[in-house]
């Protein structure tokens, strides 16, 4: 192979990388309206391997409502409350007003797919209190938890 041919195949794959990129929100709505159900199984799996533009147009969509394809407190809230030592079983009959309130904090989470991304990354306690709305309350019930 020679430098022409090297040279060429290099802006080639800089392009193809740079269409791949740019075909993501179609790639990505794509999937959300004609393979629903599979999409929104990939999306509640937070250990499903994907590319990272594919992660991150998905982390987009998430910030922008997509609350048919997941459920915050479902699939993001038990992995949030292990980042702080909790399990929705350390919730008693006697909190589940309080728990309640905590699922309809992070249903209604501004950073949802910021979270989404976090709890696919395994990011820990500390980076989590920084983009969390429950954190201070996950925070208290850990203290009480240990105390």
């Amino acid at each position: 192979m020679n430098d022409k041919q090297i040279e060429c195949q290099g802006w080639l794959a800089r392009l193809e990388e740079r269409l791949f990129e740019a075909s993501m929100p179609q790639v990505v709505q794509g999937m959300r309206h004609e393979a629903n159900v599979d999409f929104r199984e990939l999306v509640r799996d937070l250990n499903a391997p994907m590319a990272p533009a594919f992660e991150r147009e998905v982390s987009r969509t998430l910030n922008r409502g997509a609350e048919r394809d997941l459920i915050p407190a479902e699939t993001l809230m038990p992995e949030m409350m292990v980042r702080f030592g909790l399990s929705p079983d350390d919730y008693g009959p006697e909190q589940a007003t309080q728990f309640g309130e905590l699922q309809t904090v992070c249903n209604r989470c501004p950073v949802v797919g910021r979270c989404w991304k976090a709890m696919r990354a395994g990011e820990t306690r500390e980076t989590c209190r920084g983009f969390c709305p429950n954190a201070q309350a996950f925070d208290s019930k850990s203290l009480q938890a240990t105390g």
